[in-house]
């Protein structure tokens, strides 16, 4: 029993390292197709083309189509819903900033919780904790200022959105782990592209742009890495607890500066750097830290 559990909790954490990856390369794709295309319509390809990988991930497991069932539907069309919220923000935060500036700020997800936790739950927070937000939000402040110095107009709409997005996320990954007691990780992440396809279809009325093949291809690396990405990140927190997972989640800036670099010839400058180890110092200390409740 005891080599069954460490045996999945390896593989959760492997599993977690894949997606990190796979999501990082996701918003690298974003990126470059945010430069002409509007979000709802990245929306909407994103998680249309992420059906391919999870359809075809079910059919590998012989499960196609009784794995896609839902038990408990009203829970994937909340999750969904605030899931297609949060991706538009992150989507915003990546037409604005470069892919390392906003992964950096995703970071304050388990952050953020803190004081979310204490103004509505009335819990009690330690000095140490405080002291993490404290820093986190400044490594948010150095960032802003740096992304107002080198990407200008619009910069501040960027931190803005991925703040939103740290904050949302933070629901979001609670709620799965809630999910997967009951839901497959292929029905979750399923009914999250098709509902969130659909909220990116309403926004066809404000005005999609035509597509050409350059353009297409980020727009098919976003659904297809995103698909498997969102596969490998259920299936991690189904075998795992999340707060062992938790700090592996960081690896995520090391592939998005690499991103950035080869991709779009950008680097974060010796400001933007001090702000990337505060954050991550303040979100390490709250994932690893002992549970004392």
């Amino acid at each position: 029993m005891i080599v069954q559990m460490e045996r999945a909790r390896v593989s959760g954490i492997l599993l977690r390292l894949m997606s990190v990856f796979l999501m990082a390369a996701m918003s690298a794709a974003v990126h470059g197709a945010s430069k002409t295309v509007p979000v709802g319509q990245i929306m909407f390809w994103r998680s249309a083309l992420a059906l391919i990988p999870i359809c075809f991930y079910v059919w590998c497991l012989g499960r196609f189509p009784y794995g896609l069932k839902p038990r408990y539907p009203r829970l994937h069309v909340i999750r969904s819903l605030f899931g297609a919220f949060s991706m538009s923000l992150s989507f915003v935060s990546l037409a604005y900033l470069p892919v390392a500036n906003a992964q950096a700020i995703a970071y304050l997800a388990p952050v953020l919780t803190l004081p979310l936790a204490a103004l509505l739950l009335n819990e009690k927070i330690e000095k140490s904790l405080l002291i993490c937000v404290a820093l986190g939000f400044l490594g948010v402040i150095i960032l802003l200022w740096d992304a107002l110095e080198s990407a200008g107009k619009g910069a501040w709409i960027g931190v803005t959105a991925a703040l939103g997005y740290a904050l949302t996320m933070a629901f979001v990954r609670v709620h799965i782990k809630k999910m997967t007691e009951t839901e497959s990780a292929s029905a979750i992440a399923f009914f999250f592209a098709i509902i969130s396809a659909l909220v990116g279809l309403l926004t066809l009325p404000f005005g999609w742009v035509e597509l050409n093949w350059p353009i297409f291809g980020w727009l098919a690396l976003a659904g297809i890495l995103g698909g498997a990405g969102h596969i490998a990140s259920s299936e991690a927190v189904a075998r795992t607890p999340v707060s062992t997972l938790a700090p592996f989640d960081f690896t995520g800036l090391i592939w998005a500066v690499g991103f950035d670099l080869i991709l779009f010839a950008t680097l974060p400058n010796s400001l933007a750097y001090v702000g990337f180890l505060l954050i991550l110092a303040a979100a390490v200390y709250v994932a690893v830290r002992p549970n004392r409740t």
